[in-house]
């Protein structure tokens, strides 16, 4: 008999693990890039939200802070890199809120 000690993987039909599995298992790099692109996408993402439960305008949000609309626009886009923690205390603070930084396991692939 053999010694195969080659991993075997269950079967999956989940397109996301598929996904997964083709472009970033054993991709430091690309596993990087990924929770980046996650932790942008979530902040822009809680700026608009937090702004239109507010019933604030980007333009009404950016005059708050002493900005303009299209630095607000740029903020809420899930592509934009270039978040300060100084902004965005501005921008909680205008909304009532405060700014909370957590640090977390990244989830790493077995």
């Amino acid at each position: 008999m053999p010694n195969n000690k080659a991993k075997t993987r269950k079967p999956t039909s989940d397109a996301v693990e598929i996904l997964h599995r083709r472009s970033y298992e054993g991709r430091p790099a690309r596993l990087k890039n990924l929770e980046e692109a996650r932790a942008n996408e979530e902040i822009a993402r809680k700026i608009q939200e937090l702004r239109a439960a507010a019933a604030l305008t980007q333009t009404q949000l950016a005059k708050l802070i002493g900005t303009t609309a299209s630095v607000i626009c740029r903020l809420e886009d899930a592509d934009y890199e270039g978040h300060s923690l100084a902004m965005l205390r501005r921008i909680a603070g205008a909304l009532n809120q405060r700014v909370e930084i957590r640090f977390i396991p990244i989830r790493r692939s077995a």
